[in-house]
């Protein structure tokens, strides 16, 4: 299979460079079917976030898709999602993931219970590898996208994964509009 490619990155195989990946992320890919689809890319993790990373590396915003941790309570009980949206997009977070979740109100994951459950660093928090009981809510304009730029549970690489794959992804709902 021929990897993604994409501006100036080199693509490596994703299971060839298990220290690019997080624990949690390389355990996952490690029973994924899809595995030889997706690559991983080292970059400089100074440029981690998607606007720096596009700019550095050539890649055009809409290749980028972001990750965000959101949770809200109903009933005492606590409901996490993880949102895949396109990176020149923002998740409808106050509707969509709101009635998504049937919750009153959805608010970002704090970012150290969001680094601490998800077992990933700040910046590079990916769909891939999430802890069980998650909901993964995907972007159907995601799954447009040739090679996605995801991240890979670290700041010093990214994923680059066939858009069509996230929309497999273990605990994957695919929903149109999440990203606005």
């Amino acid at each position: 299979m021929t990897l993604p490619r994409l501006g100036s990155l080199e693509s490596l195989p994703v299971l060839a460079r298990p220290e690019l990946l997080a624990p949690t992320v390389a355990a996952a890919l490690a029973g994924w079917p899809h595995r030889d689809d997706i690559a991983v890319v080292e970059i400089d993790p100074e440029f981690a976030d998607t606007a720096a990373m596009s700019e550095r590396y050539d890649v055009p915003m809409a290749h980028g898709a972001n990750c965000v941790v959101v949770m809200g309570k109903r009933e005492g009980v606590e409901r996490v999602a993880a949102c895949v949206v396109r990176a020149d997009t923002r998740a409808d977070v106050n509707n969509l993931v709101k009635r998504t979740l049937d919750v009153r109100k959805c608010s970002f994951l704090p970012m150290d219970r969001a680094v601490e459950q998800s077992g990933m660093e700040y910046g590079g928090i990916t769909p891939v590898g999430l802890p069980d009981g998650w909901r993964v809510l995907v972007d159907a304009a995601c799954l447009e996208i040739p090679a996605a730029v995801i991240g890979s549970g670290v700041r010093r690489s990214k994923l680059l994964v066939p858009g069509r794959l996230l929309g497999e992804l273990p605990q994957a709902e695919v929903l149109a509009g999440l990203g606005r």
